[in-house]
Order: structure tokens, then sequence, then C-alpha cells
């Protein structure tokens, strides 16, 4: 099995075969993100060598493989025959396989349309991750996240109609502190709007290598403090009303508030309550993120 560039995966596919599809991302142009900015250009693996990777993990592995993640960065922008193809052909080599699982961008995804969708559906992809990061179209446009919230909302809406899971990604503290409200508020309406199996928080760290970065450093972005990022976590659960699994699986956040919406929202919010009694100084201190 061959890799080229940054692996990465979400925490939710540790467990996961891993047969790189693409390599880096096409639009590698986020504000807050530093995977590929060292130059890695976002190319698509010929089916041919991801097949024989497929091959080389079923001859290591049988078939126990349960779990499968097609890095890297925005894989579901590859050509629809193509992906379908692979998916396809992992489901005849690994009869146990339950999930199929792929990076993907809202604007990426809203271009493939529904009926391309479905025939992924169909061919065996089972779940996107998404980073909505911001139901706010100026948040968005800050970090040149490359869609606006219509844009989010219409590409989750359609992975849920073609029968894909949506895991949706949202970065606590990504508006500072002048958008945090707004941020809080609009992100819950667009989580709202689209009514993903997972919402998934992730708390903004500054990377290398990134503007955003710059930013911080030179005061023009000011970021929130752990009491801040807490209680605009406590206004976005707040304010969603559909069912979701909220995860808090990330090294980045202050406090690990899990459970299912709105069921266990008050237990949610009561301990997000007790952790805004605990001085600032016990929460984990501010730094620059390497990976």
């Amino acid at each position: 099995m061959r890799y080229e560039g940054p692996i990465y995966r979400p925490p939710s596919e540790a467990d996961s075969l891993l047969i790189q599809a693409t390599v880096g991302c096409p639009h590698n142009k986020c504000t807050f993100c530093m995977v590929y900015k060292d130059g890695v250009p976002f190319k698509i693996r010929p089916t041919a060598e991801i097949k024989a990777d497929l091959d080389a993990a079923r001859a290591l592995y049988g078939d126990r493989v349960r779990t499968l993640f097609f890095p890297a960065g925005n894989t579901i922008a590859m050509p629809t025959a193509a992906l379908a193809e692979i998916c396809r052909y992992s489901r005849q080599l690994f009869p146990r396989l339950a999930r199929i699982t792929v990076y993907g961008s809202a604007q990426y995804i809203d271009q493939k349309g529904l009926a391309r969708l479905q025939e992924l559906a169909a061919a065996g992809l089972s779940r996107v991750h998404v980073g909505l990061e911001s139901g706010d179209d100026e948040i968005l446009r800050r970090i040149n996240k490359g869609s606006t919230r219509a844009v989010q909302v219409r590409a989750g809406q359609m992975l849920r109609q073609a029968g894909i899971e949506v895991s949706e990604y949202v970065m606590l503290g990504i508006g500072g502190q002048e958008r945090s409200e707004i941020h809080a508020q609009a992100t819950a309406a667009a989580i709202n709007a689209i009514q993903p199996h997972f919402l998934r928080l992730r708390t903004f760290v500054p990377k290398i290598k990134t503007p955003l970065l710059a930013d911080v450093l030179a005061g023009r972005f000011q970021m929130l403090s752990p009491h801040g990022v807490i209680r605009e976590t406590m206004t976005l659960l707040a304010n969603i009303t559909v069912s979701t699994l909220v995860s808090s699986d990330h090294y980045t956040n202050y406090v690990d508030v899990a459970g299912r919406l709105p069921d266990e929202k008050e237990r949610m919010l009561q301990l997000l309550t007790q952790a805004l009694e605990r001085p600032e100084s016990q929460f984990r201190p501010f730094f620059i993120g390497t990976q």
C-alpha cells in the first residue's frame, strides 16, 4: 500500500483501513488549515493503483476489514465513476465491510448533484465528513472556505436525500470575540436545516504556516478565552432543535461534551455550566498547532 503527502483521518476512523484515493486538497485555501500548505498539489490516483492497494490490504487483513476511509483532503471531488468503482470493488473484496467514508467539502458535494450522490450511495459510500466550520457567511468569507451557508446547507441536505450519512464539523471560536454570538446562532440554524447524523465539535487553534495565525499574532484576530468558547458552545447547543449525535472527539476542545440532541441537551448544558465554575487557568493553555 502506497501513501503520498500528508494522510489525515477523522478520530472516528481510527480503526478504519486507510487507502489513499486522492492526494492533497483541490481547494487548499482555508486560512486556518496547514495540512497541504507545503504545496502538495491535488491529484486523483489512478483507479488501477487504488484497486491494487485494496488487493494488498485484502492479502494482509483478509476479510477482517469492517470500515474503510479513503484519504486525502477532499476525496468526494473524484470523478463519480471512479469513486463509485473503488467503492464497489471494496465491497466485493471485504464482505464484512460496514462503512466506507471520505472527506468532502460542501462545494464539491454540491457540484455532484443529487443523482451522482445517489450513484455513490448505491456503490457503497456510507458517510461523508464535511467541514461546515460556521453557518455565518461573513466568517466563511473571512476564512476563505470556498462556500456559503446556502451551499453548505444544500450539500448536507442532498447527502441525506441520497442516503449517505452526514458528519458535520463545527469550529468553535472561529469567529473570534467579534462574531462569537453570531457564529453560534448562525451555525445552529445551519445545523437545524441540514439535520446531520453527527455533529463534531472542534475548537479553533491557530496552526503554523497559516494566514490566520499571522492575524492572531498581529492582534487582528482576537481569540476566545476558554470560558468564551464554553459559552459559545452553550449558545450553539441551546439553539439546535433537530436530532443529531454530538461528539467532542478532539484534543483541541476544553470540555468533552457529547450526547444526543435534543434528548440530552439539558445534561450537556449543565456540564458546560459546571465547567464555567472552574478558573480559566485550569484549562489547557494557548498553543500554536503543528499538525
